[in-house]
């Protein structure tokens, strides 16, 4: 809280790390407050901070408002952006020029993290484009050490590590049980109706999904925070 200004744009499905943030406020205490500017000692976290997300309006612009952003922000020192639905229709050059992106800002302001993303599932499964464009994300984060919040992965998983990513999952937590091409299942409310509320889950608003979702998304963000406000991880 004392090492962080974070500046967080997005559009819905991007809204599920704040909303379950927010959740976790009631389900945890003020420890996890966060408002923009830090006050009363909070995370200092600007929410909607720039307009649209990634892909919205265009694929580009968002590189050019993160600029103007920075120069009238100078105390921000992390930017993270998210994608809605268009790394599902993204080709390989379109991935290539947000990456490009992302590496020119790094370039120019050195003393910001950013933050990069995977785009959110979306039932193509292990063979779809949209796997692929992440896995494209994935591998140049891995080869160029950069930060990545893997937004698509948090998707495959439940709290108890069970994977679902071979059955086709959605954004929404649905996922095909026996391979016959529908999907019956949803491992999220299926946790959800075998757990506490209020014990191992808490209620809160996650755009296109399940609360359980909303709760691994804040889960992985705090992790986030922390590690880059210099913990280590242990």
């Amino acid at each position: 809280k004392d090492n962080l200004h974070i500046a967080y744009s997005h559009t819905s499905h991007g809204s599920q790390l704040t909303e379950g943030m927010s959740g976790l406020v009631s389900f945890k205490g003020p420890s996890y407050s966060w408002n923009n500017g830090g006050t009363d000692g909070a995370l200092d976290l600007h929410d909607y901070a720039m307009s649209g997300d990634l892909g919205n309006p265009d694929r580009t612009s968002w590189a050019s408002r993160t600029r103007t952003y920075l120069a009238e922000n100078t105390d921000v020192n992390v930017i993270i952006w998210s994608w809605c639905g268009e790394v599902s229709d993204a080709s390989e050059a379109d991935i290539n020029t947000y990456l490009n992106l992302m590496n020119d800002l790094e370039r120019d302001f050195p003393d910001v993290k950013f933050v990069y993303m995977t785009g959110h599932l979306d039932g193509t499964g292990l063979t779809g484009n949209l796997h692929l464009r992440n896995e494209q994300i994935r591998n140049y984060c891995t080869e160029n050490k950069k930060i990545l919040y893997d937004f698509a992965d948090i998707e495959c998983y439940n709290p108890d590590g069970t994977f679902f990513g071979g059955k086709k999952p959605d954004d929404a937590c649905a996922y095909d049980t026996n391979g016959d091409g529908t999907r019956e299942g949803n491992w999220a409310t299926e946790w959800q109706n075998t757990h506490t509320q209020g014990v191992d889950w808490f209620s809160c608003s996650a755009a296109h999904t399940q609360p359980l979702n909303g709760n691994q998304k804040t889960y992985a963000a705090w992790w986030l925070w922390a590690r880059l406000a210099g913990w280590d991880g242990n």
